[in-house]
């Protein structure tokens, strides 16, 4: 197994027309996925081919990951728009996603059915580009050995960049983090041509804007762009920042319960009801079904940071809630019956940042889609936010000793 993992490794990082090295920094042009030309079909003996023809060579690799299990296929500059027409007729492959992972790198993750290895992978490059896998049943020790085998320096995927971190503060302009949900390989919710992604980068780059101009705010965003940044990144992200506050937006589509309406939702071991803790179920499966790899956290750790944020950042962000819920109100924003609920969203687990998950509306309700979509809505929701981080902001200053 060792010997068919590095002998991949060696494969990946080998140029695929001629044999020689190839930089990626040489590829220009992003390489399109075929559909039509593209499959994944069951074979003999339970395998899985795997064919997906592209417009040109690029630089890639390929790996296994667990809970769930999933092939993961990252390959540089590929334009995977199209992948949802590939014929799939392997009943093993539950699930598939595709699109942008980090900037210049793209993903391709299959969701299976059970653990399977990698039994061979190419790059053919006659008669057309594709790539050619063949998964093979695997033992779950075999799956378990390469699901968890680190990588090489030289195949981690770039970090990416983070601002120095800059100390917390009491004085000075209010640092916040926004952070559009989703994006890049994860489009969030999709209903009726829309995708969630999609609209809470627009409604972020609008709210940004408010804040540094009328709040005179200093205003950081997770992503300014459509490419998928993990969980613990945004996090990271926010931290590095100095952040003072963290607002994570979505628009998610639930069938569950009631769903109309904004919602502001901050973090707890208990969900308030079925439908919240089914959404944050569903934020921490987005991640993993994009090939993050969790087996390393500590839940340890993860515990003592909750606890530490109950006792000290916890009151500061039930005020938070409080004056944007109060605001919202104020504005006249639909609102949903309880606007301020609570669930495990991995995103707000920073221990010292007051932050919240603000559910701008739903797109599973055709009022929030027209809301959503209202620049006049948006502009009133955005004077919202801004108007209850002021007397947020205000109110804190006054119980500073």
């Amino acid at each position: 197994m060792r010997r068919l993992c590095a002998a991949l490794l060696a494969l990946c990082l080998l140029a695929l027309a001629g044999g020689g090295p190839v930089g990626a920094q040489e590829l220009s042009a992003l390489a399109r996925l075929d559909p039509a030309r593209s499959r994944i079909a069951g074979a003999a003996g339970g395998e899985i081919a795997i064919t997906l023809a592209l417009s040109q060579p690029v630089p890639w690799r390929v790996r296994v990951l667990d809970g769930p299990p999933r092939l993961v296929l990252d390959m540089r500059e590929v334009d995977w728009r199209g992948s949802d027409k590939i014929a799939v007729s392997a009943g093993a492959v539950r699930a598939l996603r595709a699109g942008v992972f980090r900037a210049g790198w793209s993903r391709l993750v299959l969701e299976l059915d059970g653990p399977y290895a990698v039994a061979a992978a190419e790059m053919r490059t006659t008669g057309g580009t594709a790539v050619e896998l063949r998964l093979s049943p695997a033992t779950p020790e075999a799956f378990r050995q390469a699901a968890h085998m680190p990588e090489p320096p030289e195949w981690a995927l770039p970090e990416p960049s983070l601002p120095p971190a800059l100390p917390q503060r009491t004085g000075g302009p209010l640092r916040v983090v926004l952070d559009p949900g989703h994006g890049g390989l994860d489009p969030g919710a999709e209903r009726a041509g829309l995708k969630e992604a999609d609209l809470m980068l627009g409604f972020a780059r609008e709210l940004k804007e408010r804040l540094i101009r009328e709040g005179g705010f200093d205003v950081t965003m997770t992503r300014e762009d459509d490419v998928f940044v993990p969980l613990e990144t945004r996090i990271s992200l926010a931290r590095a920042a100095g952040a003072q506050v963290f607002l994570s937006l979505h628009a998610d589509a639930i069938a569950e319960g009631e769903a109309t309406g904004a919602t502001i939702y901050r973090l707890a071991d208990e969900a308030s009801d079925e439908a919240s803790r089914t959404l944050a179920e569903r934020h921490d499966r987005d991640d993993l079904l994009s090939g993050v790899d969790l087996t390393r956290q500590d839940d340890l750790v993860a515990t003592i940071l909750m606890d530490m944020a109950r006792t000290d950042t916890q009151p500061r962000t039930d005020r938070l809630a409080n004056a944007l819920a109060d605001a919202m109100q104020g504005a006249g924003v639909k609102m949903h019956r309880h606007p301020i609920q609570a669930a495990g969203f991995s995103v707000l687990k920073s221990p010292d940042i007051p932050s919240l998950l603000l559910e701008l509306g739903f797109l599973s309700s055709g009022s929030d889609r027209e809301r959503l979509n209202d620049p006049a809505w948006r502009a009133a929701m955005q004077g919202a936010i801004l108007q209850g981080l002021r007397d947020w902001q205000v109110a804190e200053g006054a119980l500073q000793p």
